[in-house]
């Protein structure tokens, strides 16, 4: 199965955060499954890190080397994901959670998020 990897557990998930659920983890572990990472959430992570945000604290550079070389893909961030944003109910506000629903959904792909919010979307999305 193809998971993209919302922002959250990205940092979790290359730091071995005790915050990463056992569901979670066990999809990542899963040799089975393709894991991904969005050029938004490496966008998201480089202005956050700007701002000397405490949750985002992981260089973003580092970060996506270290994703890369533990065999994650890239997807980049295309006109018809972000097109499909404006398809989306106004459930939640960020623009950043609406860009990866937006590229789960064009590219059918299941994105795992801990967030709520993002949870309550229809289509390919697994809260862990």
């Amino acid at each position: 199965m193809k998971l993209l990897l919302d922002t959250h557990l990205l940092i979790w998930a290359s730091s071995n955060s005790l915050r990463l659920s056992k569901l979670a983890r066990s999809f990542i572990e899963n040799l089975e499954n393709t894991l991904l990472f969005s050029a938004a959430s490496l966008w998201e992570i480089t202005i956050k890190h700007g701002l000397h945000r405490p949750d985002f604290e992981v260089d973003p550079r580092l970060l996506r080397r270290a994703l890369l070389d533990n065999e994650y893909h890239e997807l980049p961030i295309l006109t018809t994901h972000v097109l499909a944003v404006q398809d989306l109910p106004p459930l939640h506000r960020d623009p950043f959670d609406r860009l990866l629903i937006a590229q789960a959904m064009v590219e059918g792909i299941t994105l795992l998020t801990s967030d709520v919010h993002v949870a309550e979307y229809a289509g390919p999305i697994r809260k862990v």
